[in-house]
């Protein structure tokens, strides 16, 4: 089990993506905005964070980059899970900090096997 943090604006991706995580045995916390996010990782310091891109305010290649390089977070995982799916989107995704980028809808098999990837398991 992980401890991931997902930070997601809209409350119906986040009510579906919290479901599938807990039924795959993981503790999800959840954040909004990019800044509420940012503060909620300096926090709670998850095993993973769930990025979406399009955001209030921050968008999630802004905070990935700022979490990629915070020394208190740099060595937390970013996925990031957006409907940008352009090839340009997946490569600034992974120039900002992201360990892996995957397009929503994801499908559960696929997004469960990555992030146990990243955590290690």
């Amino acid at each position: 089990m992980a401890r991931i943090l997902l930070i997601e604006d809209s409350p119906t991706e986040t009510a579906v993506m919290v479901q599938l995580l807990e039924r795959n045995g993981h503790q999800v916390t959840t954040s909004g905005s990019a800044e509420d996010g940012i503060e909620a990782c300096r926090r709670g310091k998850p095993d993973l964070v769930l990025m979406d891109v399009i955001l209030p305010g921050m968008n999630g290649f802004q905070a990935t980059r700022l979490l990629s390089r915070d020394a208190e977070t740099k060595n937390i995982p970013v996925l990031i899970v957006s409907t940008k799916g352009l090839d340009t989107d997946r490569v600034w995704g992974m120039r900002q900090g992201a360990k892996d980028y995957i397009v929503k809808p994801p499908r559960e098999s696929d997004l469960i096997a990555r992030i146990n990837a990243l955590i290690g398991h």
